[in-house]
């Protein structure tokens, strides 16, 4: 959570980052790149990179720097 909001996720062998709708196509032709699925939905805007991504600084600072950059503009969830 940054700013009270989603942003990265990291997980055993993935991150999920929550990027700009708008950047979704384009990224996802990235390889290790995925749209992030749950219980058979597919949620725009968030997307799964695998470790082998994340090798290099230059790599990680990209994905963690789409998240952050688009953190800026997202909306919160509603509290319930």
């Amino acid at each position: 959570m940054v700013n009270g909001k989603m942003c990265i996720s990291v997980g055993d062998t993935e991150i999920m980052c929550r990027i700009d709708p708008a950047l979704q196509e384009a990224v996802l032709k990235k390889e290790g790149c995925r749209l992030m699925t749950m219980k058979g939905r597919e949620y725009n805007g968030y997307v799964l990179v695998t470790e082998d991504c994340l090798k290099t600084k230059k790599e990680f600072d990209y994905w963690i720097g789409l998240a952050l950059e688009f953190n800026k503009r997202a909306k919160a969830s509603k509290k319930k």
